[in-house]
């Protein structure tokens, strides 16, 4: 067979192999993953919370020898460029892209560049690759900083925008720093400078990319785009590594904006999802790794004041109620979480409602609400760094203190028994939210709800194993609803099949010994029927080590990882690897030879109960003469033997 032929369809991917060998070896997996999760040493690997699933025990596990990250919790595993993909949700190309950003390393163009540019430094490749290229959108949304943050720098339409960041005590610095900007009242003033020194076909295409990223929005009526944002001053929003991906809009009133809404956000797009973004984030990340502790704050403004005033550790929710996803992301950077409120009625409101949603996650909350009905920008203003410190020392009370102090706010405990039961059961409501506690339940974890319990006993004056009692009753009330409401199918967009199901227990054996003796193809191929295998995930992986051989290429891990550009395949190959790995250590790993020859055995036996049902089916239907009935006979003892491992008589 000519397995070089195997090649075209795996070379259909952006990036020779050269490029994708000299980017993975630039960029350390450690370095890559710790610049999204906190990781810690563990033995000879890293492990950190999955920041795709509900995690309290880290479950991510990093192997910096084989530059390899698996979670198998989720069975999601692979190299840096399958990570990037699935955390930045992007393409091979457009992570190839970005990871060789990261390591200084220039890609050659796949297409010959063109004389215009989308926007100014987009790239060839991006401007050919559509509108729903990633590259292309995030290249197009700091085009778009560029000029809203120039804007408000230079053009005198921006006079009220400066006055108004003047009156908030907000520096030059700050505003360089988190690339603020304006948007004049023209509604064409966007589309104005997207279509400057270019021709009329490069123009659609930016309006086109910059509708995709919602900062052109079309009338209900139809018509023109016009700038969803005109009139406000404009606080840029970024992911972690700093990219700019949404705008966040405040009206001034003294420009006359007939806009009811005091912000506006931009709308859900491939780059911003409000539900999985931090303001701030990617300005907060060392000082969160350095004290473990997130402020998280209502307003831009107070991000950006309490960034100037030390407190660099500040994040802010993008105008939503702060969900399951943000506090998933805060638990990847910080140990500590402080809601910082303003100090009136809606602030406690809001306090009472994300409070279930942190003791479901598990989460160290501590609820600082200000003085004063002051926001944390003017309390800075007023009272200084010091003043607002000692506030988060002394004032910043634990979630559950804040939880009982709202619920008893006016009740007699001692005298109005309804209320205080009614109390009660809010409270022990909330913490049954959190995971059950099991076997493999982390010791912190552990010891929190003990001591939830313990309080709540004592608060209530009423027998701890009481409140436990009433504790596992609602939780054995969610199971069962839980139970019969999960879905007989899987979640829309999750495939119905990944690469390692399609495996049977010899083929994941066979490929195993596969990766784990590259060296041996050639007596791996000798002894086992490699001929038969049936086209699919282990034929693929097979004839791809087969052609690697034949071009004198010894089809290591390493060099596997890099001949596959789907995660599926990525995620497989350290799963195989891992499997073999974890074998070894509990040396359990036989000799080649002995692998082989259960192999091979194995595969007799399977293909006797493919065949047999034939045979059978042959011998009672007659229709055969006597010498084919007897050559069938014998041949179905043959097989019977090779697979009982019996050897053959011999005449005589």
């Amino acid at each position: 067979m000519d397995f070089a032929a195997v090649a075209t369809q795996e070379r259909l991917v952006s990036g020779s192999f050269d490029t994708k060998e000299r980017v993975k070896q630039a960029v350390d997996i450690v370095d890559l993953v710790g610049s999204h999760i906190q990781l810690r040493r563990q033995g000879r690997n890293y492990v950190g919370l999955c920041p795709w699933h509900d995690d309290s025990r880290p479950s991510l596990q990093v192997n910096p020898e084989r530059q390899s990250f698996k979670c198998w919790v989720c069975d999601i595993g692979g190299d840096v460029f399958s990570f990037v993909m699935k955390i930045e949700g992007v393409e091979f190309r457009e992570a190839l892209e970005m990871l060789a950003e990261r390591a200084g390393i220039t890609i050659q163009q796949p297409r010959k560049p063109s004389a215009t540019p989308v926007v100014s430094g987009e790239s060839a490749a991006a401007a050919d690759s559509g509108p729903s290229s990633k590259r292309a959108l995030l290249q197009a949304m700091a085009w778009a900083e560029k000029q809203y943050h120039d804007c408000l720098l230079n053009q005198p339409e921006a006079e009220p925008a400066r006055r108004y960041l003047a009156h908030r005590g907000i520096t030059a610095e700050s505003i360089e720093q988190f690339g603020l900007g304006f948007s004049p009242l023209q509604r064409d003033w966007i589309v104005r400078q997207a279509e400057s020194g270019v021709d009329a076909e490069r123009h659609r295409h930016r309006a086109r990319l910059l509708e995709t990223v919602g900062i052109l929005a079309r009338p209900a009526e139809g018509g023109s785009p016009y700038d969803r944002f005109r009139g406000r001053l404009l606080f840029s929003i970024r992911n972690a590594q700093g990219r700019p991906v949404g705008l966040g809009g405040r009206v001034l009133p003294e420009l006359g904006s007939a806009s009811p809404a005091k912000y506006v956000n931009s709308p859900e797009t491939p780059l911003f999802s409000k539900s999985k973004l931090l303001y701030g984030l990617d300005l907060s990340r060392e000082a969160l790794r350095k004290t473990r502790t997130a402020l998280v704050m209502e307003g831009y403004t107070d991000v950006i004041v309490a960034h100037q005033y030390g407190f660099t550790n500040a994040v802010a929710v993008l105008g939503t109620a702060l969900g399951e996803s943000h506090i998933r992301l805060l638990k990847a950077h910080a140990d500590r979480i402080v809601l910082v409120l303003d100090g009136d009625e809606a602030g406690t409101k809001r306090a009472n409602e994300v409070l279930e949603l942190f003791v479901a996650q598990q989460a160290d909350l501590r609820i600082l609400t200000l003085p004063e009905d002051l926001d944390p920008c003017d309390f800075l203003h007023k009272y200084g760094s010091e003043a607002f410190a000692d506030l988060l020392a002394n004032r910043a009370v634990d979630a559950l203190d804040h939880a009982f102090a709202a619920k008893t706010r006016g009740l007699d405990l001692e005298r109005d028994v309804h209320g205080a039961s009614q109390a009660l059961e809010d409270l022990v409501s909330i913490v049954a939210k959190a995971p059950r506690l099991r076997h493999d339940t982390t010791r912190d974890n552990r010891f929190r709800e003990e001591k939830i319990l313990q309080r709540l006993a004592a608060r209530f004056r009423v027998a701890e194993a009481e409140v436990r009692r009433r504790l596992t009753l609602l939780r054995r009330q969610a199971a069962t609803r839980a139970t019969t409401a999960r879905p007989a199918v899987a979640p829309a967009g999750e495939p119905a099949e990944r690469p390692a199901d399609t495996l049977d227990a010899w083929q994941r054996e066979f490929l195993e010994l596969l990766v784990a003796h590259p060296e041996s193809l050639p007596l791996i191929r000798q002894r086992l029927p490699t001929e038969r295998l049936a086209a699919g995930v282990c034929r693929r992986i097979f004839e791809t080590s087969c052609r690697l051989s034949q071009q004198g290429v010894r089809p290591t891990f390493d060099r596997l990882m890099l001949e596959f550009d789907e995660p599926e395949f990525k995620n497989l190959l350290v799963d195989l690897d891992e499997g073999r790995q974890a074998k070894r250590r509990a040396a359990h790993e036989a000799d080649l030879e002995a692998l082989l020859e259960a192999l091979a055995k194995t595969w007799n036996g399977k293909e006797v109960e493919r065949q047999r049902p034939a045979q059978l089916a042959a011998l009672r239907e007659g229709g055969l003469d006597a010498n084919q009935q007897a050559e069938l006979l014998q041949a179905v003892l043959r097989q019977e033997r090779n697979r009982q491992g019996i050897s053959q008589p011999t005449d005589g």
